[in-house]
């Protein structure tokens, strides 16, 4: 029988480059997910990630993932990393089965996409090995926050089948905003940190509903979210822990003056 996963996280995977660059305090923190934040084996891991955005929810179908390179510009190195972790199709079953029960559908399948940066860049510093299935759902941005609370509600079954849920994306991700020539990247803009603080006390005081209703209760909610696919799979996340599930932050850190890194652990009331 598989073990049951209690806790489901939201990871900020920044930038691509978080999985060759040392200078990230991102990936030291990663690298040291399973000895120092969740010693627990997955039988199988869910990803909701920013970057796989559709009208309807989908999952992917396959035996094997392959590694998608979703980026251009970026080093030669980025293009030679492989995160070959085995497809996971019974769980892209299940969670058709649960989504469709409470009216999430239908649910498509993709048979041949693999994993885009959004998941296989924190996949392979929090579990290199790449020997645990993984199944990658989709965000909606059409739809809103509460719509994606309620989709991780519906995936709560799951991990008391071993499945351990990530949303993957990014607290504040305003491309524009960047900062890429500043000496000081890894300090954040005034507006960044704002919002980041904002989110940071209402999930640590369990207000969901304000989370939920962050465009018009957050500062600066669209300076940092111009489009939400990175923030859902927060909501997601928070969702599948349940209503009085508490908050953790369990990371935070800069990049480019306006990236944060700032990620989370729900873990159910007990």
């Amino acid at each position: 029988m598989a073990t049951k996963i209690a806790d489901t996280f939201y990871i900020s995977h920044g930038a691509p480059t978080l999985a060759i660059d040392d200078t990230i305090p991102a990936r030291r923190f990663l690298q040291s997910f399973q000895a120092s934040v969740f010693p627990v084996r997955p039988k199988a891991i869910l990803v909701v990630s920013g970057h796989w955005d559709t009208d309807e929810p989908h999952v992917n179908v396959v035996k094997r993932n392959d590694t998608i390179y979703d980026f251009y510009g970026f080093p030669k190195a980025m293009y030679q990393l492989k995160y070959p972790a085995p497809g996971a199709p019974e769980l892209a079953e299940r969670v058709k089965e649960v989504l469709t029960a409470s009216g999430f559908g239908p649910v498509g399948e993709d048979k041949e996409r693999g994993l885009d940066h959004g998941a296989w860049v924190p996949l392979m510093l929090m579990y290199p090995e790449a020997d645990i299935p993984v199944c990658q759902l989709s965000v909606q941005s059409n739809r809103d926050a509460t719509y994606h609370y309620n989709m991780g509600k519906a995936l709560a079954p799951l991990k008391d089948e071993g499945v351990l849920i990530i949303g993957s994306g990014a607290t504040t991700h305003n491309l524009r905003a960047l900062k890429l020539r500043r000496s000081d990247s890894q300090q954040a803009e005034p507006w960044a940190a704002e919002f980041d603080n904002w989110l940071k006390e209402a999930l640590l005081s369990g207000r969901y509903d304000d989370v939920n209703k962050w465009a018009e209760k957050a500062p600066n909610a669209k300076m940092a979210h111009p489009w939400p696919d990175h923030f859902y799979p927060l909501h997601v996340a928070m969702g599948a822990a349940g209503n009085d599930s508490k908050a953790k932050q369990i990371h935070t850190s800069w990049g480019l003056g306006t990236l944060s890194y700032s990620s989370y652990q729900f873990t159910p009331a007990s």
